[in-house]
């Protein structure tokens, strides 16, 4: 029986918070600058092991992508980092270069990559993120056509606990995002029937607004979470992305594992 690894994104100045539980902190705390330079915040919290997050916020698409490259290594080989996961934001010719470039330096170290689906075609070594967030179609065949595309052992899910309205009729199927207070304000107000869907792994609910007209709301809780694990396994796939943020009242409760207690010697 394969066994889960679970890779938590989570800022810096939380990382308290993850003592007991046996996973692997992924550093919200990079991303990619001007010129390009690799920029970093978290001020002096010290990092150590682990992967780092890199987002493009602020990239401008400019300068020489190789020693931008290398300062990515530099750091992660300062901080004993084992590898790196891509958060970018659309899909660029310079990003998919640069995302290239990091694959084959991190394959050739054994390191590990993970960058968004838009990416995996450039980055062969590197695993693919699946979000877990779908507003149409099938969870389960979502993750096997990916499977099917890069492989499944290149496929890891990228748990989001999610919640979007949309208006109805929608024919773009995107929604506006949901805060878990504004959820609950509409939960408490309109006192809707909730449902199930189990091709989404989610919940449901629709009401009437005097103002907007008809709305459908998509969202997520710890339960919807653990069924999108359990499709997940199913599947084969057994590597998750899961966000501190969205996953910390949950954790117990998605199988997190904790770290083993040290036994007192006993004299």
């Amino acid at each position: 029986m394969s066994q889960d690894t679970f890779y938590i994104p989570i800022l810096p100045q939380q990382l308290r918070a993850l003592q007991g539980w046996d996973v692997t902190p992924a550093h919200l705390a990079y991303r990619v600058g001007r010129g390009p330079h690799l920029f970093r915040s978290g001020g002096a919290v010290p990092l150590k092991g682990g992967l780092m997050v890199l987002d493009n916020r602020g990239f401008d698409g400019l300068g020489p992508l190789a020693p931008f490259c290398q300062e990515v290594v530099r750091e992660c080989l300062a901080r004993s980092f084992s590898g790196a996961v891509l958060d970018f934001e659309g899909r660029t010719p310079p990003l998919e270069q640069m995302a290239s470039q990091l694959d084959g330096i991190f394959a050739r170290r054994g390191w590990s990559l993970f960058v968004p689906e838009p990416y995996g075609h450039c980055a062969p070594h590197a695993k693919v993120l699946i979000p877990s967030a779908l507003s149409g179609g099938s969870l389960a065949l979502r993750l096997e056509e990916a499977a099917e595309r890069f492989g499944r052992n290149r496929v890891a899910l990228s748990l989001q606990r999610t919640a979007e309205d949309f208006f109805l009729p929608s024919p773009s199927g995107s929604g506006v995002s949901l805060t878990r207070e504004e959820l609950r304000e509409r939960l408490d107000r309109f006192r809707p029937s909730v449902f199930f869907s189990r091709e989404l792994c989610a919940r449901y609910f629709t009401y009437m607004s005097r103002e907007s007209g008809a709305h459908f709301v998509l969202f997520d809780d710890g339960d919807t979470l653990c069924r999108k694990l359990e499709v997940a396994r199913r599947a084969g796939i057994h590597t998750f992305l899961a966000p501190w943020a969205e996953v910390e009242e949950h954790a117990g409760q998605l199988g997190l594992p904790r770290t083993a207690p040290q036994m007192k010697n006993i004299r």
